[in-house]
């Protein structure tokens, strides 16, 4: 942070990447309040929005999911945590938003795969179904996909998306399509 002085603040963060960044109220509000409709990310965003705690690994796609998933200026995020995190640090709260966000040291097209990531780190659902009561009953196998249960599933598991759930804000695969893309 001393090195970067204030680059480390500016949309293209201290390496300068000129990404076109987006600013969707509705996205930055349902992705603050952990109502995404992607469990991972809304799991851990309640627990952040509660304890004021978060996991590195939650950090890391939670941060993902706004900035690569959703487009959404990556400042809005750091800005968030550091009025949310008890163990705020500057440095590495803008540090690591700008290197998840592909503007800081890592000028690689990074991203994290939401859902393979919450299969390898909750591979029960435990730690989705904790934060997420709507998804007690749901199946293992859909716990961090339930828009793949069929809309007979989703009524006879109790977790009707748009009303019991959210429905997802985006499509994870065409996210990771066009990141892949982007890289090639």
């Amino acid at each position: 942070t001393w090195k970067a002085g204030d680059r480390l603040f500016r949309p293209g963060g201290i390496i300068g990447n000129d990404i076109d960044w987006k600013y969707h109220d509705e996205s930055f509000e349902r992705w603050a309040t952990g109502t995404t409709g992607i469990p991972f990310v809304d799991a851990n965003m309640r627990e952040l929005n509660r304890t004021g705690y978060m996991s590195n690994r939650g950090r890391q796609n939670v941060a993902s999911m706004l900035s690569q998933s959703l487009k959404l200026d990556w400042r809005m995020g750091a800005a968030y945590f550091e009025s949310r995190l008890v163990d705020y640090d500057v440095a590495s709260n803008w540090g690591n938003w700008a290197y998840n966000s592909r503007v800081g040291n890592d000028p690689r097209a990074r991203y994290f795969n939401i859902v393979k990531q919450a299969k390898r780190y909750d591979e029960n659902g435990e730690y989705v179904r904790y934060w997420l009561p709507a998804l007690e009953d749901v199946p293992d196998k859909f716990v961090h996909e339930p828009h793949r249960m069929s809309h007979e599933q989703q009524k006879r598991y109790g977790c009707v998306l748009g009303a019991d759930y959210p429905k997802p804000v985006v499509d994870l695969d065409k996210t990771y399509e066009r990141i892949r893309n982007e890289r090639d």
